[in-house]
């Protein structure tokens, strides 16, 4: 995988301070952080390390997002860095149970992180010990047209029953309830996820991901068909499967549709004449918690790392809580720490109330099982979307899938 020439210099110029003391030590982290806002806020972080710890020479090698899934696998078996940018969920387990990341405990220990990032702690932990450090993430939830709720005397709704009220009222109305753009399959699986979540609860959802549980079994016909009902209400904007989730945006913005099950990613995009609100997705089961969907970005040390003093150092670092306030403002994404200060921005103070009282968090559908489950899962999810009358087809075949994959 080619470097950028932006990384080559970012690298260069971070190591250039200590290229002549014989003494430094070096530290080569890899990262994925190739966007404009991701690349600024680590470079960031790094020069800061560098200020601190200035006879550690850091090498900051920067690569494609999206290669960068495939050419980490490489590096962990052959040449790994020091440190590397991953995720949470099944992302990371993959590398666990391969013995390709370094246990952390002793760096949660010593800086106590089992309190200060306890809404993380689960999402890092495997076998009661914890494998990385999470550096951000960010909320899942139902963004909406205030406008035109409020044209409709509408009210957020809390639980399953207000929320066929609030669509059937929409309907009537001529307005779709949800817009969606399913030609990108990811989006399909946040219903998923939420459905499940609010059925069956997280220790079922990550039994599920593990392929502990067969897709046939009733708690999850009872998620389909309870997304079943959404569907033949015709709660979902036509066509969607020929969107993708940007242009299934124009519908919540024109109020041809009310409302998005989307993550907070989508609210730089936000028109400045629209009034847009949040609401956390709708209890279902009140014998069940709260859990949410809270995608986390981590930092991880390898196995294999030639570095490992300096790299502990490092997530040390970058878990403090100035830092992850600096490095999630950019991002306009939430800080892991619970003492980092949150941006001044509404939906950013509301994701992190609601992740802070949540019962606990997943990570993604796609983050939280195998990859071989999770492309049939969310073509078969998207499937069922169009053609709901074919959900005992599309059971049987997420279930063959699964007796395959975790066989």
């Amino acid at each position: 995988m080619k470097k950028t020439i932006s990384a080559i210099a970012t690298a260069t110029a971070l190591s250039a301070v200590m290229a002549t003391s014989a003494l430094a030590s070096t530290l080569v982290i890899n990262s994925n952080a190739s966007d404009p806002a991701p690349r600024e806020a680590w470079t960031e972080i790094v020069e800061r390390f560098q200020e601190e710890y200035p006879d550690i020479r850091v090498v900051f090698n920067e690569y494609d997002h999206e290669g960068y899934k495939t050419v980490i696998r490489n590096w962990l078996v052959t040449n790994p860095p020091d440190v590397v940018m991953w995720f949470a969920g099944e992302r990371m387990n993959f590398f666990v149970q391969r013995n390709l990341f370094e246990d952390v405990s002793d760096i949660w220990d010593q800086n106590n992180l089992h309190e200060s990032m306890a809404s993380s702690r689960a999402a890092m932990t495997i076998d009661d010990r914890q494998w990385g450090i999470p550096a951000t993430y960010y909320q899942w939830g139902m963004y909406y047209n205030q406008d035109v709720f409020d044209e409709l005397g509408l009210s957020e709704p809390t639980n399953w029953e207000e929320l066929l009220e609030v669509g059937d009222t929409l309907v009537e109305n001529g307005i779709a309830p949800f817009t969606i753009g399913t030609r990108f399959l990811w989006t399909t699986a946040g219903w998923f996820d939420y459905l499940n979540l609010r059925i069956n609860g997280l220790d079922y959802h990550n039994a599920l991901m593990a392929g502990e549980i067969p897709y046939t079994d009733d708690g999850v016909r009872d998620v389909f068909m309870h997304w079943k009902e959404l569907v033949d209400r015709g709660f979902f904007i036509e066509n969607h499967a020929s969107y993708t989730w940007q242009e299934a945006q124009p519908f919540l913005y024109r109020g041809d549709a009310a409302m998005y099950l989307i993550g907070n990613f989508i609210t730089p995009g936000f028109p400045d004449d629209v009034n847009m609100g949040f609401f956390q997705f709708p209890q279902i089961n009140p014998q069940v918690g709260m859990y949410e969907d809270a995608p986390t970005d981590t930092l991880h040390i390898p196995a294999r790392a030639n570095n490992k003093e300096d790299a502990r150092k490092f997530l040390e670092f970058a878990a403090r809580p100035e830092q992850q306030a600096m490095l999630n403002a950019t991002l306009n994404q939430l800080p892991t720490h619970r003492d980092a200060e949150v941006a001044d921005d509404p939906f950013l103070q509301a994701g992190m109330q609601m992740l802070s009282a949540s019962d606990g968090t997943a990570q993604f559908y796609d983050r939280d099982t195998v990859p071989d489950m999770y492309s049939v899962g969310m073509e078969a999810f998207q499937e069922f979307m169009v053609n709901p009358d074919r959900l005992d087809q599309i059971l049987e075949r997420l279930e063959r899938t699964r007796a395959r994959v975790f066989r």
